[in-house]
C-alpha cells in the first residue's frame, strides 16, 4: 500500500530528487521548502513517515523533529550536509529513526524507507501476538497497549526506538540478541547495512533504566541480552 511522506528541504533540487523516487516507489508525497510549512500540514494531517533538513530557514529540522514528537510517534529521518557525531546523536535523542548524511544515493533512501515501513508492520504483529498487554522482567512493566514503560510506579520516558527496542529485548528475554537480528526485527534493516543505531540506542536506554534491577548486558563479539542485576 501506498504510504503519504512529507519532507522538507530548503535545496529544491534534493528536495524534487526524493520526491521523485519515492513516488516512483508507489508513495504519495508532499515536499515543503522549509520546517515550519511541513509542520502546519502534519498538524492538519499526520502523515506516514517525515523527511528533515537540518538546517533550513526558520525553524531547523531538530526544532520540527521535537514538536513532532510531542503528539506522534511517526517516523522520522534527519537529513543533514554535516557529518557530524553531535548532530546524528542529538536527531537521535530528539526521538528521529535514522539520519543520512548529503550527499546520498536517492535509491538509498528508498531502500531505508522501505526498511522502516516494514518495522512498523513487524511492531504491529508483534503486538498482536501479545495476549496481555503488559510485559514485566525485573522491575520494570512494559504496557504494550499504550506503550507506557515504569517501574516502581515511576514512568519512563523513551524514544520510539528506545521503546522497540526495550519491548523487543522483553519478548526475549531468554536468550542474547545479535546486533544483526535487532537491526532487522526492530529496525528492519538488512543486515549489510552499516549503522550504529543498536549501539547507540543501547547506550541511551541503559542510561533511562539505570534506577532498575535491568541490566542490557553486551555478549561481546554478538549482541545484547536483559539480565536482572
Amino acid at each position: 500500500m501506498s504510504k503519504l511522506i512529507y519532507i522538507a528541504d530548503d535545496e529544491t533540487n534534493i528536495r524534487k530528487l526524493v520526491k521523485t523516487f519515492l513516488e516512483n516507489d508507489g508513495h504519495i508525497v508532499k515536499d515543503f521548502e522549509n520546517g515550519d510549512l511541513l509542520l502546519e500540514e502534519f498538524n492538519n494531517k499526520e502523515c506516514d513517515l517525515v523527511i528533515l533538513d537540518i538546517m533550513m530557514p526558520g525553524s531547523d529540522g531538530f526544532e520540527i523533529c521535537t514538536k513532532i514528537r510531542e503528539k506522534s510517534t511517526v517516523p522520522i529521518i534527519m537529513l543533514t550536509a554535516r557529518d557530524s557525531d553531535i548532530d546524528y546523536i542529538t536527531g537521535i535523542t530528539l526521538g528521529s529513526d535514522d539520519y543520512f548524511t548529503k550527499p546520498f544515493s536517492p535509491m538509498a533512501l528508498v531502500m531505508r524507507v522501505k526498511a522502516m515501513f516494514r518495522r512498523i508492520d513487524f511492531e504491529k504483529v508483534q503486538n498482536n501476538k501479545n495476549e496481555s498487554p503488559i510485559l514485566k522482567f525485573g522491575d520494570i512493566n512494559i504496557n504494550t497497549d499504550t506503550k507506557k514503560v515504569s517501574y516502581l510506579n515511576n514512568n519512563i520516558d523513551l524514544t520510539p526506538n528506545e521503546y522497540n527496542l526495550l519491548t523487543y529485548l522483553f519478548e526475549n528475554k531468554d536468550r542474547a540478541i545479535s546486533r544483526e537480528e535487532l537491526l532487522n526485527k526492530v529496525w528492519g534493516y538488512d543486515s549489510e547495512i552499516e549503522t550504529r543505531a543498536a549501539d547507540d540506542t543501547v547506550k541511551r536506554l541503559r542510561k533511562k533504566i539505570s534506577q532498575t534491577n535491568i541490566i542490557i548486558e553486551t555478549v561481546w563479539g554478538f549482541g545484547f541480552r536483559l539480565k536482572e542485576n
